[in-house]
């Protein structure tokens, strides 16, 4: 007989374990929002499993062994000693070096990394598993043939039991295989019966902290959209930066004058193009373009115009990836900007220039920057219109961009004055950083 658990559930939880209790449903997805207890609902299942079927074997998988055990894990010893009362090394037992949970019923949990390896793109780890039940958290992060490799091995002591196979799934809205596995087809009313897809919420979690749901809202525009909404029909144009009008009024903007500054991309000896760029405040008023340039021919081009303009050395930024921080080895007192470096003040970005570019971005988008220079006027448009967000499916806590590969292949060149007037950004960023709405 199913053992009883009380514990309070919230609506959208009832209904998830009803399936998972059910004699027809085979695979579930409880996907939506952030914050809509997908993971507690994931592990209590898995100890309900254990506990009630004596001498079963369950499964948590996640894309990452290492993220599990510090995600998912604490989860479950949460769930296990405070809402449930079991004693650690009396009623379970985790092994960390096997990565196991053993019940005092001789019934288990294996913790399973679920990485596509290349070293195993058929995932033979798991071909000798038996299992009578799974769970993958964060599924989206996962292959879909790694689910149904492990669906294949779910049939273990089912017949004895009077169990059918069962595997549940939590995740995030996302644009891969689960959308059109179960989104898609339960919003067209078109899912099997054997399929049920349930949609979380933060806003089902009666028990979550307001604050959690502030910082929900202050998210960018498409992070918001997955994580508070719970939308799986975000548009994935939303991951561009810059907003196509806000690019145009670059070119009729007006906006106040200030301290002078130059921001200089560095190119390869005979690659790519050098872009100097002279700012009045945020008016970039002149731009120069070097098509093959020594570290020499830069220093000379740079000192010349800061000398004219009386550009102070402390406000000019010299890309020093490569030989560009030759240039700025010359010129004494200059920043040199390393793009792949840490952001400035522990801001939640991969490296400095995704946070530059964010900042770019925030500024283009609300009319505070203008370009009085039109030379180069339907390049910068075309460099600055095709940045996007990277791994937008992506739960990472860190913002990021597309790489220069993927620019380049999209562009047929190397945004090289795009990246000149995200380097700007350096002086803005120092002095003034937060939360970056999209």
């Amino acid at each position: 007989m199913p053992r009883q658990i009380d514990i309070e559930l919230f609506p959208t939880q009832v209904e998830c374990f009803k399936y998972l209790e059910d004699k027809t449903t085979n695979q579930i997805l409880f996907g939506g929002g952030a914050g809509g207890g997908k993971t507690i609902i994931l592990v209590l299942w898995q100890i309900h499993r254990r506990l009630t079927y004596a001498g079963t074997r369950g499964v948590i998988g996640r894309s990452k062994l290492k993220t599990l055990k510090q995600t998912t894990l604490n989860t479950f010893f949460e769930v296990a000693t405070d809402f449930l009362g079991l004693k650690p090394n009396e009623d379970f037992v985790y092994n960390a070096q096997e990565s196991t949970i053993k019940f005092s019923n001789d019934s288990i949990i294996y913790l399973k990394d679920l990485f596509l390896y290349p070293s195993d793109p058929l995932f033979t780890s798991l071909g000798g598993l038996e299992i009578t039940d799974c769970a993958i958290d964060e599924a989206s992060e996962i292959t879909m043939q790694a689910f149904q490799v492990l669906q294949s091995r779910i049939r273990y002591k089912l017949d004895e039991n009077n169990l059918i196979p069962k595997i549940l799934l939590t995740c995030n809205p996302s644009k891969g295989w689960l959308y059109s596995s179960f989104y898609k087809p339960d919003r067209e009313d078109k899912l099997p019966n054997h399929k049920k897809f349930i949609k979380s919420l933060v806003t089902d979690n009666s028990k979550i902290s307001s604050h959690y749901v502030k910082q929900l809202e202050q998210l960018d525009k498409v992070s918001r959209a997955r994580l508070l909404l719970g939308d799986w029909e975000y548009n994935i144009d939303d991951a561009n930066l810059f907003e196509f009008d806000a690019l145009h009024d670059l070119f009729s903007n007006s906006v106040k004058e200030g301290q002078k500054y130059i921001s200089c991309d560095v190119a390869r000896f005979g690659d790519d193009k050098t872009i100097i760029c002279l700012w009045n405040g945020l008016n970039l008023i002149k731009i120069v373009s070097l098509a093959q340039s020594s570290v020499k021919d830069t220093y000379e081009a740079v000192s010349k115009i800061a000398k004219d303009s009386g550009v102070r050395r402390s406000n000019i930024v010299i890309d020093s990836d490569g030989i560009g921080g030759g240039v700025a080895d010359f010129l004494s007192g200059s920043k040199a900007f390393l793009n792949g470096s840490k952001a400035i003040k522990g801001e939640n970005f991969q490296n400095l220039k995704t946070q530059c570019y964010f900042k770019l971005a925030e500024l283009v988008n609300e009319g505070k920057i203008a370009i009085q220079d039109k030379a180069f006027q339907q390049e910068i448009i075309e460099e600055l219109e095709i940045v996007r967000r990277d791994k937008i499916d992506k739960d990472s806590i860190k913002l990021s961009i597309e790489g220069k590969d993927k620019q380049k292949q999209r562009l047929g060149r190397s945004p090289d004055i795009g990246d000149a007037l995200m380097m700007r950004m350096y002086y803005e960023v120092k002095t003034n950083h937060g939360v970056y709405v999209f």
